[in-house]
C-alpha cells in the first residue's frame, strides 16, 4: 500500500504576549502526518501564511491577522487558501465582514494574496457552515464561474470530498476518518480537536488535505531544520604525512538530504609516517563550541575580515550606546577572549553625541570603512554615517580612523532630511554595481515605523548615493509589526547566483526575528519586483528550544532559550565555512547579547539559522575511523 501523506492546516491559540501573541497566533500554520497516527508541527510550530496589513490614507499600516484557513488543491496542481480577515486581537473585520481572503500557492511555500472576494450574504454560511457553499466558493477559486452551489455534478469534477458528520471516528488519536480532503471550515469535533492539540500545541484546526509525497519533502525540507544523520570518512585512506592526514574530510550527512565537508581532528600517535604500514585510526569530526552568548551586553554584532585577520564590532548595550569597541584575532574563535579596543565615542566629534549603532565592517574599492548610525542628540536626529580607515592604517588604533561622514544623497541633501531617521545601513556588491541598504522611519507627521530602503553606492565616495532611494519592504506581516512597526538589520550574503538579504522586525525585545529577502544575481535589485520576501521570518524565539512557560518564566534549571533572534551579519573562514553572528536574549527579559552559529544550506540551498550545535553534529556520530596506509 502506497504511503500517504496529509497535511493540516490551523491556527494557534494566542498564549503571553511575550511568548506568543495573537499577532504570530492568528496566521496559517501548517502541520505534516505521514504515518496516518501523528502531525509533526512544521516552522517549530509557527505561522507560515500571514496576511498583510492594510494602508491607511497617511502612510501608516493597520495590523490584520487572519482565521479560519482552508487549504486545497486546484486542477493544475496549485494550491488555494481561504480565511477571515480579522483584527489583530481576533475579532472580526468589519470591512471585510462578508467577504473571505483568497490565496494562490504553487508550493504551500510562498503565497500570493488575491483578494477579498465572497457571495454577499450568503459568504458568513461559507466560512461558518461549509457544505455546498463552501464547495462552490471553492470552485469560484478554481475560475470556473460557471459551477452553481446546486450543481453537485460539476462540483464533483473538481475532486471536492465532502466529509459527512455520520463517517465513524475513534476519540482522541488520529484515524483514517479525519484525514479525506476536508474543504469546510470548523467542522472538527471536540473530540478530534483534543487529539490534534495533544500532538499540536494549542493548535485550532482549520482543515486536513492529502498531499503528494514530493509536495510532503518540499514542505519538511524548507520548514524542519536539518539534523546530522551520519559522517562519512573513506574507508582507506593513502597518505606520506600526518599533513596528508589531517586534510582528510568527514562528509557531514543532513536529514534533509544536504551534505558538507568537515575537518577531522585525527588521533594518529600510533602511525609512524616514517615507514610503510597499515593502521587502523580513529579521529573526532571537529566543532568549534560557540555556547550562547559570545559577548554580553553587544548587539547587532559584525564580524569582518581585513588582511588575513578576524575583527568583531557591535553595538554596545553596557555603556548606553555611547561608544564602539573592536577585537581583533586571527581566528574567528579567536575573536571570543581577545582584548577590545574602543575606537569611538560620543566625545569625539560634535554631529556624534549619542546613540553609536550598529556598526558593520565593508570592504569597497580595497579600503576599509565601518558603517555604522549616530545622532547630535536625540533619536529623532538619528543617521547613517560611514568611517573609514585610513590608508595603510590599523584597524586596532582609534587614531587611524578618519571622522565619520553622514550618508548623503547624489546632491549632496541629506538622506532623508528633517522627518525622520537613517541606520543599520549595508551595504554589498552584485554584478559589478555597489548598493546599499537601510532603515528609515518617518516620525513627522505621523510615526509610519521603519521601511527597508535600496539604492546604488558611489563606491569611490561610499558616504553618497549614486541613485535615488527606492522602499524595499514594508512590516507587513503580523511577525514584523509585533509590538511595533519595524523592518531594519539587512544584511547580504551571496551563493550559487542569489543574493540573500536578512533582515530584522517587530520590537527589539523577545518578538524580535530575522526575516528573508532574495535575488538573483544580475537582476536590476533597484526593482523591488526582483526581490522575493518570505512569508514568515527564518529564525524566531522558537527556533532554539527552551524551557519557557506559557507566562514567560523560566522552569528552575531549564534551557535558557535564545529570545528575539536577530540583526545578523555574516562571515566566511579560511575553510570557506560560512558563519552566522546575531544577537539574542538568554531568556525572555535578558540583556541583548551576541551569538555564533555554522550557517547551513539545505538541500535546496536555502539558508538555515538554527543551526544549532546539536542539530549540526550528533553528539553519537562524532568518532569515525579509516584504515591509513602509509606509503613512501
Amino acid at each position: 500500500m502506497d504511503k500517504k501523506y496529509y497535511l493540516l492546516c490551523y491556527t494557534r491559540q494566542p498564549e503571553e504576549d511575550s511568548v506568543y501573541s495573537e499577532k504570530l497566533a492568528y496566521s496559517m500554520h501548517l502541520a505534516l502526518c505521514e504515518d496516518g497516527e501523528h502531525f509533526i508541527p512544521l516552522n517549530h510550530n509557527s505561522g507560515i501564511l500571514y496576511m498583510k496589513a492594510v494602508s491607511r490614507e497617511d502612510g501608516t499600516l493597520h495590523a490584520k491577522g487572519l482565521k479560519k484557513p482552508s487549504v486545497f488543491q486546484r486542477p493544475d496542481g496549485s494550491f488555494g487558501v481561504l480565511a477571515k480577515r480579522v483584527e489583530v486581537d481576533g475579532s472580526l473585520d468589519q470591512e471585510l465582514r462578508e467577504l473571505a481572503v483568497a490565496f494562490r500557492s504553487d508550493d504551500l511555500i510562498h503565497y500570493q494574496e488575491l483578494g477579498a472576494w465572497g457571495m454577499g450574504t450568503e459568504a458568513e454560511t461559507v466560512l461558518r457552515e461549509g457544505g455546498t457553499v463552501m464547495r462552490y466558493a471553492i470552485a469560484q477559486m478554481q475560475g470556473d464561474t460557471g459551477v452553481k452551489s446546486s450543481d453537485e455534478e460539476n462540483i464533483a469534477e473538481y475532486g471536492v470530498k465532502e466529509f459527512t458528520d455520520s463517517e465513524e471516528c475513534e476519540e482522541k488519536q488520529i484515524t483514517e476518518s479525519m484525514l479525506p480532503n476536508r474543504y469546510m471550515f470548523g467542522k472538527f469535533t471536540q473530540e478530534e480537536c483534543a487529539a490534534i492539540q495533544s500532538q499540536v500545541k494549542g493548535a485550532v484546526p482549520g482543515n486536513i488535505i492529502e498531499i503528494s509525497k514530493e509536495q510532503a519533502e518540499r514542505l519538511k525540507c524548507r520548514f524542519l531544520t536539518p539534523v546530522n544523520t551520519a559522517n562519512n570518512v573513506p574507508e582507506c585512506v593513502f597518505v606520506k604525512s600526518r599533513q596528508e592526514l589531517e586534510e582528510v574530510r568527514a562528509v557531514a550527512c543532513y536529514s534533509d538530504g544536504s551534505c558538507m565537508e568537515k575537518k577531522v581532528d585525527w588521533y594518529a600517535d600510533s602511525v609512524d609516517f616514517d615507514r610503510e604500514g597499515e593502521y587502523e585510526v580513529y579521529g573526532k569530526v571537529h566543532q568549534e563550541h560557540f555556547p550562547f552568548p559570545v559577548a554580553w551586553d553587544r548587539a547587532d554584532p559584525c564580524i569582518g575580515k581585513w588582511n588575513g585577520k578576524y575583527y568583531f564590532i557591535a553595538t554596545n548595550d553596557a555603556d548606553g550606546n555611547n561608544s564602539l569597541y573592536i577585537r581583533e584575532a586571527d581566528t574567528i574563535p579567536g575573536l571570543i577572549t581577545a582584548q577590545e579596543i574602543k575606537i569611538l565615542d560620543t566625545r569625539m566629534y560634535p554631529h556624534l553625541k549619542g546613540l553609536l549603532w550598529a556598526p558593520e565592517f565593508h570592504i569597497i574599492k580595497d579600503r576599509l570603512y565601518i558603517f555604522h548610525a549616530g545622532t547630535p542628540g536625540p533619536f529623532e536626529k538619528e543617521q547613517s554615517h560611514v568611517m573609514a580607515l585610513k590608508p595603510g592604517g590599523n584597524p586596532m588604533r582609534c587614531e587611524d580612523w578618519e571622522m565619520p561622514v553622514r550618508v548623503e544623497k547624489q546632491d549632496g541633501s541629506m538622506l532623508y532630511g528633517e522627518q525622520g531617521i537613517t541606520l543599520d545601513m549595508t551595504e554589498f556588491e552584485s554584478a559589478g554595481v555597489h548598493y546599499v541598504c537601510w532603515s528609515q522611519r518617518q516620525f513627522f507627521p505621523v510615526d509610519q515605523g521603519a521601511w527597508l530602503y535600496i539604492a546604488a553606492l558611489n563606491p569611490d565616495k561610499p558616504w553618497q548615493l549614486a541613485s535615488e532611494p527606492v522602499l524595499l519592504s514594508k512590516p507587513e506581516y503580523g511577525w514584523a509589526n509585533n509590538h511595533t512597526f519595524v523592518d531594519e538589520g539587512p544584511f547580504v550574503i551571496k551563493r550559487d547566483g542569489m543574493v540573500y538579504m536578512t533582515f530584522s522586525s517587530a520590537a527589539v525585545d523577545s518578538t524580535y526575528v530575522t526575516g528573508l529577502l532574495s535575488a538573483r544575481e544580475g537582476d536590476d535589485l533597484l526593482n523591488p519586483e526582483n526581490w522575493l520576501k518570505e512569508n514568515c521570518p527564518l529564525l524566531s524565539s522558537r527556533s532554539v528550544p527552551s524551557d519557557v512557560s506559557e507566562k514567560g518564566v523560566m522552569a528552575a534549571q531549564s534551557r535558557w532559550g535564545e529570545f528575539g533572534p536577530g540583526h545578523n551579519s555574516f562571515v566566511e573562514d579560511e575553510d570557506g565555512i560560512f558563519w552566522f553572528v546575531y544577537h539574542a536574549r538568554r531568556g525572555v527579559n535578558g540583556e541583548r547579547s551576541s551569538g555564533l552559529r555554522r550557517l547551513h544550506f539545505n538541500r535546496a540551498g536555502f539558508p538555515v539559522l538554527d543551526m544549532t550545535e546539536e542539530r549540526d553534529l550528533k553528539p553519537e556520530l562524532t568518532w569515525v575511523k579509516t584504515k591509513v596506509v602509509v606509503s613512501r
